[in-house]
């Protein structure tokens, strides 16, 4: 003789389900939980004291100042404070520019930088060359990332080593030009 049994949830659920209403909300009523705990109101002032007691409890997040500094997140840094650094330049040029038509326009520019001493114009020009090469080659860096490309530790570091000398070099044959 075979008997056949339901095996899993379903057989439960259609007991819930077609059961009379009553015994649904009974049901429920003994699945909740009440709490036992009582709260109370608090003025401002104290949730903020016992905000504050807590906080001072807490254990504080490691500083960077503590670790080594590695050529992963100084590259990451860098990164960061060349691009707003060139973006301020350019933007401030541009706004300039639109100000002030007359003073900012090629030929005023070109007579400018031309009337300053050599060793200045090297500054200059090693001061913007540098930020340039390096955001540039860490950008196509980023961009072999996102291509799934020396991701591993020794790739990352290697790839950022090669960004550095590049960048050296590239910052060389900028100025020289």
């Amino acid at each position: 003789m075979m008997s056949s049994r339901a095996v899993g949830l379903a057989p439960a659920f259609r007991q819930v389900l077609f059961a009379p209403r009553l015994a649904r909300n009974q049901i429920a009523r003994n699945v909740v939980v009440k709490r036992g705990v009582q709260t109370q109101s608090l003025p401002p002032s104290a949730a903020t004291n016992i905000l504050n007691a807590q906080r001072l409890k807490r254990p504080s997040s490691p500083h960077f100042t503590i670790y080594q500094p590695q050529l992963t997140w100084l590259g990451s840094i860098a990164n960061r404070v060349t691009g707003a650094g060139l973006s301020v330049l350019l933007y401030g040029y541009a706004i300039a520019y639109l100000v002030a038509p007359d003073i900012f326009d090629s030929a005023h520019v070109i007579s400018f930088i031309g009337g300053l001493p050599v060793w200045l114009k090297y500054a200059g020009k090693t001061i913007l060359a540098g930020p340039f090469a390096y955001h540039s080659l860490n950008g196509l860096r980023h961009l072999a990332w996102d291509g799934t490309k020396f991701l591993t530790l020794k790739g990352a570091y290697s790839s950022g080593y090669a960004v550095l000398g590049a960048t050296a070099l590239t910052t060389v044959g900028l100025v020289l030009m």
